[in-house]
C-alpha cells in the first residue's frame, strides 16, 4: 500500500517531520511518501494562505508519476481535501477530521490546541462544516507560529502544554487534540505531561487511509464528489486535471 501525505507548505523540513510522523503509525507493508507543494507560503497560519495551499496541494499529488492507494492532507484548515476527493479514486483523508473523529473514540469531549489565535476560527469552522463540533469543548492557541514550532520545540510543546492543561481544567476536555500539522511527533511527551489522551492528526490520518484502503472504501462518486464535468479550465496549474478523475 501506497499512501500520499501531502504537506500544506512549502518547508521541506516540516514534510519530512510529518512523514516520520506518519512511517511511524504505519503498517510495516505501507509506503508513505512526502509530498512538498512546488509553490504556496512556507507555513499556513491565515486564509489566503489556505486557499493557495488548496491549488498547491492538488497540483502536487495529480503530478505525482507513480499509483497510489490514498491521500492525506497534512493541515489544519481549508486544503482542497474536497476537491481532491472529486478529482480522485482513492481515499483521501484529513487530519482535521481524522484527529478530531479519532478522539471521540476516546473521551466525552475533546479540546484542539493549535498555532495563533488566528487560525482558531478556521479550526472552529472546519469542525462545524464536517459535523465535528459539538463534542468540541474548545479550540486553543498556543501563540506559537508554525515554523517555530521546528525552530523552538522545547518551548512549543511548554506551550502546548500550558493550553492542554487549561482546557482539561476549565474547559474540561478529557482529550487533546494537536492541532497542527507541524506538531506531528509531540503527543508522547504532551501525553505524559497532560495526563489525557492526546491525538496527532496525522497518525491518526494514516491508520483511518489504511482502514479504508484495506476494507475496499472509497469515497462515493454519486453526488457531492463526483468526478467534474469536463470543462475549460485556463491560466492555473491544474490545466487539464479537472477533465476527469486519476485512472
Amino acid at each position: 500500500m501506497r499512501i500520499l501525505v501531502a504537506n500544506v507548505n512549502t518547508t521541506q523540513s516540516m514534510t519530512d517531520s510529518i512523514a516520520a510522523q506518519a512511517r511511524q503509525a504505519a503498517l510495516p507493508d505501507t509506503e508513505i511518501v512526502g509530498l512538498t507543494p512546488r509553490f504556496g507560503a512556507d507555513s499556513c497560519e491565515g486564509n489566503f494562505e489556505s486557499y493557495l495551499a488548496a491549488i498547491a496541494v492538488m497540483d502536487r499529488v495529480l503530478s505525482y508519476p507513480e499509483p497510489f492507494d490514498a491521500v492525506i492532507q497534512a493541515g489544519y484548515g481549508e486544503h482542497g481535501r474536497e476537491g481532491l476527493q472529486e478529482l480522485l479514486d482513492v481515499p483521501v483523508v484529513d487530519i482535521t477530521e481524522a484527529a478530531a473523529s479519532t478522539a471521540m473514540f476516546l473521551g466525552h469531549k475533546y479540546s484542539v490546541v493549535t498555532t495563533l489565535d488566528r487560525a482558531v476560527p478556521l479550526i472552529q469552522d472546519r469542525l462545524k462544516l464536517a459535523g465535528l463540533d459539538a463534542r468540541c469543548a474548545s479550540v486553543r492557541a498556543s501563540g506559537m507560529a508554525v515554523l517555530e514550532l521546528e525552530e523552538q520545540p522545547e518551548r512549543a510543546v511548554e506551550a502546548i502544554i500550558e493550553q492542554a492543561l487549561l482546557a482539561v481544567r476549565e474547559d474540561k476536555a478529557e482529550v487533546i487534540v494537536l492541532g497542527c500539522g507541524g506538531m506531528a511527533g509531540l503527543d508522547e511527551e504532551i501525553r505524559k505531561r497532560a495526563g489525557v489522551p492526546v491525538v496527532d492528526g496525522v497518525a491518526a490520518a494514516v491508520t483511518i487511509a489504511e482502514s479504508l484502503v484495506r476494507l475496499g472504501l472509497s469515497t462515493s462518486k454519486v453526488r457531492t464528489y463526483a468526478t467534474p464535468r469536463p470543462k475549460t479550465v485556463i491560466g492555473w496549474p491544474l490545466a487539464g486535471a479537472a477533465t476527469a478523475a486519476r485512472p
